[in-house]
């Protein structure tokens, strides 16, 4: 009979086994018996928590989704409920927290990107993940800007962070977090201070 508490555990372990796996070998060589060699135990088990492989990758994915989301609302709790600005640099920090930029991270998320094209349930995964981003980012620009280019605003700096975690993870040098960051910064800054110049036009 397992120990009480040992299954959360257990599924942790198998979770980072299989970002160590595709680390080393990519998602398709990411075999179960190798996962479970990794994570010490016998291929079974993966089938007895997961019910196999794909079960496994979308467990490991929502366990990634988990951490970006608390890595947000750690940064985002405490701050005024009016301070959009302070909400999307905490935002924009989450997405580039350390449980989102370390290699084995980043090499599930591109597996994951890739396989969520074919895969009904990791798209989404992806589609629900994509929404978070935006609906946040769109609500926040929205105490600053009219509802058209707070959507314009919200969905450039969207893909704005994609695209530079993508740039990063690609790049033979790995990310810059600090400069990640920093860029997107300027990007907030200017469509916020573009935002005031407007209401100030308006106000004239």
């Amino acid at each position: 009979m397992p120990k009480v508490g040992m299954e959360p555990i257990r599924r942790r372990q198998l979770i980072q086994a299989t970002m160590d796996a595709i680390d080393d070998v990519g998602l398709a060589d990411a075999t179960v018996v190798r996962i479970a060699r990794l994570a010490g135990v016998s291929a079974g088990i993966i089938s007895h928590y997961f019910g196999g492989k794909d079960g496994l990758l979308e467990a490991t994915m929502r366990q990634i989704l988990q951490d970006l989301g608390d890595a947000v609302h750690e940064r985002r709790q405490g701050l005024p409920k009016h301070a959009p600005r302070a909400h999307m640099r905490a935002i924009i920090d989450g997405n580039f927290d350390r449980s989102q930029v370390s290699q084995s991270v980043m090499k599930t998320w591109l597996a994951f990107w890739a396989s969520s094209m074919h895969r009904h349930n990791l798209h989404r995964l992806q589609h629900v993940n994509d929404r978070r981003l935006y609906s946040n980012l769109c609500h926040q620009f929205r105490q600053c800007l009219p509802r058209q280019q707070a959507r314009e605003a919200a969905g450039g700096l969207a893909a704005m962070i994609d695209g530079l975690w993508l740039r990063g993870a690609l790049a033979p040098e790995g990310l810059d977090v600090d400069r990640a960051r920093e860029l997107a910064y300027d990007y907030l800054d200017e469509k916020l201070a573009h935002g005031a110049e407007h209401s100030a036009l308006r106000r004239a």
